[in-house]
């Protein structure tokens, strides 16, 4: 009976999990009314918990912990007021970003809760905290004025950060990650890479707008000396996290501060000389650590290593590929065969067992994400937040793309959480606290003293 239920849900989960993707871009259209974009949202919403409920139910057949069931009601509850909060409190927050973070963190729950229930009930915990410690971030956000004059004490604050987990940091697989406060793990490279997003913004969107698009560089001029002096205070982040063996989070910083270096200047020669010297670091980083060594020899070919270090990249590759297009059914593959299959891997986990339509399904959504923070980077008119939209979105896209990369072996694995859906306080934490800065530049753009017809010809695609 149990199987029956879990094979016929994975057809259930599929369809519906599609339709609701469906929703996360066709409401982005311009075309779309605000009417039925609401009518969309509503759906969504409908879908998600028509999703849970399945989810759980089928975890709760095949387990008959009762728990499960408890543990179904209490989501339930915490989306509710979650969304409440958004929905009720601030008026203009974007409606798909809610859906979204809560899908996501829905699938997060069902699958941890698979593989560990010990795990699940640790993230919900940390959910319930985030969300009461960053719904005041969007008010925070759209009123106070002080941001971007704090660049200093954002870079202070950074390199003090990862300086401090260089020296006294823990050692997990072969990197320095985390600062463990008795019974508490805390990695502050989550929530240092957000402030660094604002050091950035803080130190760049005061330049000047002219010929941006020249290759020529004045070298004596103000704005040039203004991106050296950002470019250290970068490289230095970026230095201490390679010094940490920190590379996943390195590659993360760097990148996100090449592309807001280019939208900010304008200018491709720094575009140029950022990624030669990227390119250049990477090589070194290769001849100097072996674990990097290691690393690349199991992305290259993992099957001729599998009993040693290609063994983790392997058994991800064989569930997805077990797994097909609607999955084994969730409690129905062998997910625990997979090392850190609830941190870096747990992409491959979804795919075992619901499939690879959905697993695609979760990669769009994320994208959709992806899209309304580069939405809302080009509407806004303030260039400092604009540049905040843009750096956080690159972040987010970054760090969803090395995940899923290290999974699929389409690069080599760095060790980097899948945002809210992998198991880690300090990912789902910095994530929520992402999503939460997103929603207050949204409710920034809509000043009080706009009225509705203002609004509804600035409205922004996917924007409530």
């Amino acid at each position: 009976m149990a199987y029956m239920v879990v094979y016929i849900s994975r057809f259930i989960l599929v369809f519906l999990f599609a339709i609701y993707t469906f929703d996360c871009f066709w409401s982005l259209r311009s075309g779309v009314s605000r009417e039925r974009q609401r009518s969309m949202y509503h759906r969504q919403v409908l879908i998600m918990y028509t999703i849970l409920i399945d989810l759980n139910l089928c975890i709760y057949v095949s387990t008959n912990n009762i728990f499960i069931l408890v543990f179904m009601i209490a989501q339930m509850v915490f989306f509710a007021i979650s969304m409440l909060i958004y929905k009720k409190i601030y008026k203009h927050a974007s409606y798909a970003l809610i859906n979204n973070m809560c899908m996501l963190m829905t699938i997060s729950f069902a699958i941890l809760a698979r593989l560990d229930f010990a795990n699940a009930i640790k993230q919900f915990v940390m959910a319930v905290i985030g969300m009461v410690a960053t719904c005041f971030i969007p008010a925070l956000i759209s009123k106070l004025k002080v941001w971007n004059r704090l660049k200093w004490v954002y870079a202070i604050i950074g390199i003090l950060g990862l300086a401090l987990v260089l020296v006294v940091g823990s050692t997990v697989y072969g990197a320095k990650l985390n600062i463990n406060l008795g019974p508490i793990t805390i990695q502050p490279s989550e929530f240092i890479k957000i402030i660094f997003v604002f050091f950035v913004a803080a130190m760049l969107y005061v330049l000047p707008k002219d010929d941006l698009t020249k290759m020529k560089i004045d070298f004596k001029s103000y704005d040039f000396r203004l991106v050296l002096i950002a470019t250290a205070v970068a490289g230095m982040h970026v230095l201490i996290l390679v010094l940490s063996k920190d590379l996943g989070n390195a590659c993360i910083f760097l990148f996100t501060y090449i592309v807001m270096l280019y939208v900010a200047t304008r200018k491709p020669l720094y575009l140029i000389i950022t990624l030669a010297g990227t390119a250049v670091g990477g090589v070194l980083i290769y001849f100097l650590f072996n674990h990097v060594r290691v690393r690349v020899a199991a992305w290259l070919d993992p099957l001729s290593t599998i009993q040693d270090q290609g063994y983790q990249v392997s058994q991800s590759l064989f569930a997805i590929g077990t797994g097909s297009w609607f999955g084994m059914g969730l409690c129905q593959g062998m997910p625990d065969k997979i090392p850190v299959v609830s941190q870096d891997f747990v992409f491959a986990a979804i795919s075992e067992e619901l499939g690879a339509i959905f697993g695609l399904c979760l990669i769009f959504v994320c994208i959709s994400c992806l899209f309304m923070f580069f939405n809302i980077a080009m509407e806004i008119r303030d260039q400092f937040y604009k540049l905040i939209a843009l750096g956080l979105g690159t972040l987010y896209g970054v760090q969803v793309f090395i995940t899923l990369g290290g999974v699929t072996k389409f690069i080599p694995s760095t060790g980097v959480t899948l945002p809210l859906v992998s198991y880690g306080g300090s990912s789902l934490l910095s994530t929520m606290v992402l999503f939460a800065i997103i929603q207050g530049l949204y409710c920034r753009m809509f000043d009080k003293d706009k009225n509705e017809e203002d609004l509804e010809s600035y409205q922004v695609r996917g924007d409530r």
